[in-house]
This record gives C-alpha cells, structure tokens and sequence, in this order.
C-alpha cells in the first residue's frame, strides 16, 4: 500500500536535549496507525513536527511525495494534514457550530467587499458552510447541540466537536493526540468505533497518540514505539504486546512478565 506519509531521519532538538531522534516513520494510505511510549518519549513532538508547530532540525518529511518539512502550520492543514490536540483547544465562548465553521476559514474566498455589499455568491458560500457545519456535528454525533456554547458540552461531546472542526480543514491525513484522553471506558469504546467509521467511510488516514493500550491494541493496524525521542520497535499489536523492549521501555522492567495491557493498567491505578 502507498504510504500517504514518510519521515527520514526526523531530529528536532531544544537546546542539548534531543527530543526526537532521527525516526523514520511511514504511514499507509487510508490505515490507522499509532505512536506510543511513555511521557517523554517524543510523540507530540514529533506530531508538531509533521503538521508545521515545529520544524525539525534535520530530516524529511513527505506528504502525498512532496516535502512540507518547510511550510507553516496553515499551509500543511491546507494541504491536508490536520490535527487534534491532548488539552482540547476549543473556542468555549463560541457555539458548536460556530466552532466548526472557524475550520472552515481557509475554504471560504469572498472578500470583505462582497460581504459588505451582501452579494448572491456570498450568501450562497455562508449558506453552503452553514450545511457543512451541520452535517459534520450530525456526523460527530452531536446534532442539535450547534447552538450549544462548547463550554457546556460534556467533555466527551467535546473532545468530538475537536474532531468535528478538524474534519472541516477536510484532512486526508488526521493525527489525534491522546483522544480518549478523560473519557470512561463506554466513551472510550465509542470513540474507537468512531474512528473506525472516519477511515472505512470517509477514507480518512488515522494516526494517533494514545495511552489506553485498550484503544491502541483495538484499533490499530499498525504501531510505532519511541522511547527517548528514538524508535524502538515497530509492528503489529500483536508484535508490540509481546515484545519485552517495549514493555519495559514503557512501563517498567517488572512489566515484562504481565502483558502490555495488564501492566498498564496496574500503572495508572498507581497513578503512574
């Protein structure tokens, strides 16, 4: 399958610390893919990397076969690289819709002129946005809440109204960071179901941090470890529950012997 992302030897560094570590990185078209390690390992880092927050310091980054390594954060989102974020970042004072529509911005061309003078083709671009908008709250599952201030909605509408206003830049490529981050396991559940839907019916490509190795070994097709800004491993769920470096790496040298997932959780009951 063709990779719709590629990295080479991607390094990013602040000051002596080396954040990311010359990681080559691809990621199949219409796959859903994720990255994972402990705190620390480099994973935002290298999310901001790729959608223009931070310029590496050295290596590449391809997108469709054209480097982005260089361009700012606007235009990799125009191109079709967008993302979420592990605080959500909504505009709390604004309505739903009002925050889908924000993400809509660089598809939008009328002039301030036009819309002063309330020509036909701008009444017909704001009516048209207003459709999308609806269509993608409908899509997230939070119809009837456009009026709703994005404060108000339950944390787990929220982080869907996240993703909601990221489908608005209309991606190709979506990177989540930690989305089921707060929710409970039935939200959790729901949102892998929903992230399935956004590949098989839209064609959307997933990339995503997550640390609820549940999520991650339920929908991943593919996962990538760093540790220290560097990978470790790469492979199937299968391949990384069992793999002792990266059990280790992650949660510790007594997880070895208990499987990924049951030494996850013994750590976060720990508060780890």
């Amino acid at each position: 399958m063709t990779a719709i992302l590629t990295t080479k030897n991607v390094t990013k560094r602040f000051g002596g610390l080396v954040a990311v570590n010359s990681v080559d990185f691809q990621i199949p078209d219409q796959s859903i893919v994720s990255i994972i390690g402990p705190n620390g390992a480099g994973k935002t880092t290298f999310f901001n990397c790729i959608t223009g927050f931070g310029k590496p310091d050295e290596g590449e980054i391809i997108f469709e076969g054209a480097p982005i390594h260089g361009l700012r954060a606007d235009q990799i989102s125009h191109l079709g690289v967008s993302r979420t974020y592990q605080n959500i970042r909504l505009f709390a004072e604004m309505t739903a819709l009002e925050n889908i529509l924000v993400g809509q911005h660089t598809f939008l061309h009328a002039s301030w002129i036009s819309a002063v003078l309330g020509l036909p083709s701008v009444r017909k671009e704001e009516k048209d946005a207003l459709n999308e908008a609806k269509r993608l709250l409908d899509f997230v599952g939070l119809k009837g809440h456009g009026d709703t201030l994005a404060r108000n909605l339950p944390y787990g509408a929220q982080r869907r109204l996240e993703i909601a206003r990221a489908l608005a830049t209309r991606p190709k490529l979506l990177l989540l960071d930690e989305p089921s981050a707060g929710m409970n396991p039935s939200e959790s559940e729901d949102l892998t179901v929903f992230i399935r839907r956004l590949r098989d019916e839209v064609g959307i490509t997933i990339l995503l941090i997550e640390h609820h190795m549940r999520v991650v070994m339920g929908i991943s097709e593919n996962i990538t470890v760093l540790d220290y800004g560097e990978k470790i491993a790469e492979g199937s769920p299968k391949e990384i529950q069992s793999n002792p470096r990266v059990i280790e790496a992650y949660l510790g040298r007594g997880a070895a012997t208990e499987g990924m997932e049951d030494a996850h959780e013994r750590h976060q009951k720990k508060g780890g």
